[in-house]
């Protein structure tokens, strides 16, 4: 055998086992095809399906609220303990193992609502877009047996009833008339129809919105003086993808904190200056937060939660400022004390300790036996242990609570389309057949919703009733 036949008889072999791969191929692309389409299709569209995924959503949103999300290992340590368990079963070992600490970014909550969004997608393909289009569909009877199936049917007789009279009612009660030879067809409300498209698809893009923000999204706290500057940086919860969203070539200056008191000295408000400074530690934007009015800047919220004491400036006789951290006091929930120790003699051996619950600017002034001796506002002075001690200033602390959810534009959008669908869902949708044959008037219609008030406006419009 010469080397051209062997050729020949190799590319008829790469041939027919190239043409068999995509006979197979294609086979297992119509298999797929069939199976998605005849049994996967049908269950993702199975209302008990999307009805039981709804539920579990639900049961699991409220076990995310019930339990408190986001804490510290000792936090859950110390009120979910082991012995005795909660229920008899749920322990900090076993709400940790479940992600329970951390609901709407486990794995199981986004599968749920990925499926329930499948579902929704599912039921939207096969029987709403269906549905809207057989309504749009429009057909004449041509016999006068098709108007007994019909909700409400009559006959009215031609002599007295006209079918250019009839057009003209129809026309007034802003219905959309399709007309051959002697048959009519007349509709409206056809906008009803859609509106159950436009719910699911605003579950699906709230559904969407959830799932992006709980992958991409982060929320952070930090504890900040007034005059500092900070960057993001303690992040409590976080997204799988949530590393480009925290900030990292701009930070935050705190420049200035305060607090308003009501004439009892309870606490009005606290605020905070803010400013959020570039890499040049040039001002992009300046704004004073407090509750509910936080600072917004490339999709990431400040919002004004805590505040403390942090530090408090003093002299010592004629020395220059000094200043000295504030912690907060242990008081076993007896209400908030910041308190400090400040040497009165250069090799420390003896100091005072300076308590305060706020930032009047009331100093207490307690000795190294825990004795009080004295009291002092911001601004003045007092003797104790042989020095003046002078109050200059007390330095706040801002509490911010940083957010950062990229969905929330999405989930804004879809309950916005979730309401308007929920209206135009209320819009029924009304159709009348008409068929003038043999002297007589036959006519009949069926809406979806709003039976009686359907039936009253189509006695009226044929003159039945004046």
């Amino acid at each position: 055998m010469d080397k051209p036949q062997r050729s020949e008889e190799l590319q008829e072999k790469i041939h027919d086992k190239s043409k068999g791969n995509q006979e197979l191929i294609q086979r297992l692309f119509t298999k797929v095809r069939w199976v998605f389409q005849q049994e996967l299709l049908p269950l993702l569209a199975d209302l008990r399906l999307a009805i039981l995924l709804l539920l579990g959503i639900a049961i699991l949103s409220v076990t995310g609220t019930v339990i408190e999300q986001g804490q510290s290992l000792e936090f859950y340590q110390v009120n979910y303990p082991e012995s005795p368990a909660l229920f008899g079963w749920l322990t900090w070992k076993v709400l940790l193992f479940l992600g329970l600490d951390q609901v709407y970014r486990t794995g199981w909550f986004l599968s749920a609502l990925v499926l329930f969004g499948l579902s929704l997608t599912a039921c939207t393909l096969t029987r709403q877009f269906p549905a809207l289009k057989a309504a749009r569909r429009w057909q004449f009877y041509d016999q006068p047996r098709q108007f007994e199936k019909l909700a409400f049917s009559t006959e009215l007789n031609q002599e007295s009833n006209s079918l250019p009279q009839l057009i003209s009612t129809l026309q007034k009660h802003q219905y959309r008339i399709f007309q051959a030879d002697h048959a009519l067809y007349a509709r409206k409300g056809l906008v009803g129809r859609i509106g159950p498209i436009v719910v699911h698809a605003s579950m699906i893009l709230i559904l969407l919105g959830a799932i992006i923000g709980a992958m991409t999204g982060f929320t952070g706290q930090e504890q900040v003086a007034s005059g500092d500057t900070f960057q993001v940086k303690h992040i409590t919860e976080a997204g799988l993808w949530a590393d480009n969203q925290i900030p990292r070539d701009w930070s935050v200056k705190v420049n200035r904190f305060w607090i308003d008191y009501t004439p009892d000295g309870a606490i009005d408000q606290f605020y905070s200056d803010l400013s959020v400074v570039n890499h040049d530690h040039q001002e992009v934007l300046r704004k004073t937060i407090h509750v509910n009015e936080p600072l917004r800047y490339h999709g990431v919220s400040f919002y004004q939660a805590d505040w403390g004491v942090a530090a408090v400036r003093v002299h010592l006789n004629q020395s220059p400022v000094l200043q000295f951290p504030m912690a907060q006091l242990d008081t076993g929930g007896k209400g908030r004390l910041w308190g400090t120790w400040v040497p009165t003699q250069t090799d420390m051996s003896t100091g005072v300790s300076l308590i305060v619950k706020d930032l009047q600017g009331m100093v207490l002034i307690y000795d190294m036996e825990g004795k009080l001796v004295s009291t002092v506002r911001a601004g003045r002075s007092t003797v104790v242990n042989g020095v003046t001690l002078a109050i200059t200033e007390l330095v706040g602390r801002t509490g911010l609570q940083i957010k950062a959810d990229p969905g929330i534009p999405l989930v804004y959008a879809g309950f916005g389309f979730l309401m308007l669908g929920v209206v135009m869902s209320y819009v029924s949708h009304s159709q009348i057949w008409v068929l003038e044959q043999n002297g007589w008037i036959y006519i009949g219609g069926r809406t979806n919703r709003a039976q009686v008030v359907f039936e009253r406006e189509l006695i009226q419009m044929v003159g039945l009733q004046k």
